[in-house]
């Protein structure tokens, strides 16, 4: 018996104490013909998507679990290992770890942690397995304190909310205390007819590796690497074994090595990724969403061109009408074909919120300015149509992809238009998303210096010889400069620390908030992944990032705070301060002439700072270069000054 699976791994995005990749650590499992493999991260499935999907495109059945802290009812504090059966556990896991850190974040080894409390465990145990944790599970406390009582109601515990789903874990990572673990565990699994099985506690990929792991947990941690005072938590064992390694670890106890292959066939979860699960927009009774859509585009539209045309006779106006509708009619079959009326009517729902309270909200930029409907619908103030824009930019049948508008607000009061979502659809079917960081070049270089207890002119000399590239790799800049390759090769203390930088480069580092995005769930959102938050409850955001949640089903909507719009509120409120709408030198934005030669001749002289899109030094020599005089060529310019356009060299 050859095989083995593996079915306690963290990854990077546990964030405090691993170093190995999602796709390296399939490309393990598979390079070792092992069958399945289970991802584990502490207390998150930050990491979900990005495994489930490697590993089904690797041929490997992907386990989806995590290390969770249970909480006692006395305070204490034990790991245990959930595993999911099937979509119920998934859903259980999912809401557990949303609790934990909704309702019960605590300092636990010098972090704040979220914790699970064991009623929770108790009334959310379906379709959930569980490994005990080892030594630093509630049993294997109990079994090395050698407290027989206490190892039984523990058992008994585990066992009444567990039936047969319950597993002594093993561990020989050479941490203290293991054997004489193994030892109680062991005799502890024949007393109360329980299985055990093998685990590796898995943290990096190989055994040399230890070092640069134990330097990213002092950077986790704030510890400098020869501090006798830091926690030792980990061994150098702890890397990704093969199969045979694991059978040659635990040949004295086979069924532990052939019961994680049983887990691995009791663990089947299926995920359906890639569908779009928008939430139920209200619509009057007796209609149907597509009817109301209809409804309203056409409405929205009738207004729109009495605006635009309604100075012109009838028969001009009826030419524009036909023109006007013959495009919305287009867009809206579409539309419907596509099956997003509902994103239409949400977008124009908080967007016509936030003009009703006077929140100053953008004209609509992107591929979404192509849409007459969303003109019709004031999500955007742009009329296409004038402009020669293109809805099929925006939304095509043969390339199926959520619409997705762009929608700016005033930096100021942008949260109040996010919290009447979250008040309208219900605050645990909204929130933001996460965002991942990840050790750059100067920053890890600067990490390690530190944790290496360099100095800090040693560790800045060598950071300051990464050239100030966006996005520079630690490899190319070694190979760049020749600076740095030299006290690579003639310093000791710089070869060390950029060679465990090499290795710690491009590692999840934190956890932090989309500037814009937010997901409108139909349900609760820990049906769909679980949620992140401060310890306080606050700032709760998906823990799955912008690209992954879509990929679970959730629609993301942009909600940017736009910092121009604030500013020119405040300019309009200064204007207008003392006059009404009518008045003379009241000002009305929408009704600025986009025609007005002073303003021309302002722009052309590059003078054009504070200006959105405009102000930067490249557009500004740009502007007088090409001397726009008229609202065409703003929009020409624009386009230029993009990636593609500059780097054809323009």
């Amino acid at each position: 018996m050859t095989s083995f699976v593996h079915l306690h791994v963290h990854s990077e995005y546990s964030v405090i104490d691993s170093t190995l990749g999602v796709k390296p650590m399939v490309g393990f499992a598979k390079a070792d013909a092992q069958p399945a493999l289970a991802l584990t991260d502490q207390s998150n499935l930050f990491a979900l998507v990005k495994f489930y999907s490697a590993a089904i495109g690797a041929g490997i059945k992907p386990i989806i679990g995590s290390e969770v802290l249970l909480e006692d009812e006395d305070g204490a504090v034990f790991k245990c290992v959930l595993l999911c059966q099937d979509e119920q556990g998934y859903l259980n896991l999912s809401h557990l770890i949303s609790l934990g850190y909704l309702k019960n974040q605590k300092l636990f080894q010098n972090n704040m942690v979220s914790l699970i409390k064991r009623e929770w465990l108790a009334e959310f145990n379906a379709g959930l397995i569980v490994l005990s944790g080892g030594r630093e599970g509630d049993v294997g406390s109990a079994i090395l304190a050698e407290k027989p009582n206490l190892v039984a109601s523990r058992m008994s515990w585990w066992q009444t909310y567990f039936p047969q789903r319950f597993y002594l874990e093993l561990m020989r990572t050479g941490r203290p205390g293991e054997e004489a673990y193994i030892v109680g565990a062991v005799e502890a699994a024949q007393r109360y007819d329980v299985p055990v099985v093998a685990t590796n506690d898995v943290r990096f990929a190989k055994a040399e590796d230890f070092e640069a792991h134990e330097v990213r947990v002092c950077i986790h941690d704030g510890y400098v690497l020869e501090d006798p005072n830091r926690p030792k938590r980990y061994s150098d064992e702890q890397y990704f074994r093969t199969a045979e390694e694991m059978v040659a670890l635990f040949d004295d106890l086979p069924e532990a090595i052939e019961n994680s292959l049983e887990i691995a066939k009791r663990c089947s979860l299926d995920l359906t990724l890639g569908t779009y699960f928008l939430p139920d927009f209200p619509v009057p009774e007796g209609m149907t969403m597509d009817e109301f859509f209809v409804q309203e585009s056409h409405k929205g539209l009738e207004e729109r061109l009495q605006f635009l045309f309604g100075h012109l006779d009838s028969a001009a106006y009826e030419q524009k009408k036909s023109e006007y509708y013959d495009r919305i009619e287009f867009e809206l079959n579409i539309i419907l074909q596509m099956g997003f009326p509902g994103y239409f009517l949400i977008v124009a729902d908080f967007i016509q919120w936030g003009k009703n309270q006077q929140i100053p909200v953008g004209p609509g930029r992107g591929s979404g300015a192509g849409s007459l409907v969303a003109y019709a619908l004031k999500i955007t103030d742009l009329d296409p149509i004038q402009y020669d824009l293109l809805f099929e930019r925006f939304l095509n049948p043969e390339r199926v992809s959520m619409p997705d508008f762009d929608v700016d607000f005033c930096m100021d009061r942008r949260d109040e238009v996010i919290d009447y979502v979250s008040r309208h659809y219900g605050r645990d079917h909204v929130s933001q998303i996460v965002t991942f960081g990840t050790m750059a070049a100067k920053a890890v270089v600067r990490d390690v210096g530190r944790v290496l207890g360099l100095g800090y002119g040693v560790v800045d000399g060598i950071a300051k010889l990464i050239p100030n590239e966006l996005g520079i790799k630690l490899k190319d800049a070694i190979e760049k400069e020749e600076d740095l390759q030299a006290k690579r090769d003639n310093d000791e203390d710089a070869a060390q620390l950029l060679e465990l930088a090499l290795k710690l480069e491009g590692t999840v580092r934190n956890t932090g908030k989309h500037a814009g995005g937010v997901v409108i769930g139909p349900k609760p959102l820990d049906h769909f992944c679980p949620v992140l938050c401060e310890p306080d409850g606050s700032s709760v955001v998906t823990q799955l990032d912008k690209n992954d949640v879509e990929t679970a089903g959730l629609v993301k909507f942009d909600f940017l705070g736009l910092r121009t719009l604030t500013i020119i509120d405040w300019a309009l409120q200064s204007i207008n301060h003392n006059k009404q709408p009518g008045e003379t030198g009241f000002v009305d934005i929408s009704r600025i002439p986009l025609d007005d030669v002073q303003t021309f001749d302002l722009i052309k002289t590059g003078k054009t700072t504070g200006v959105f899109q405009l102000e930067s030094n490249g557009m500004q020599n740009l502007i007088v270069r090409l001397r726009p005089d008229c609202f065409e060529d703003i929009i020409a310019l624009v386009a230029l000054f993009r990636p593609g356009p500059l780097e054809s060299g323009m």
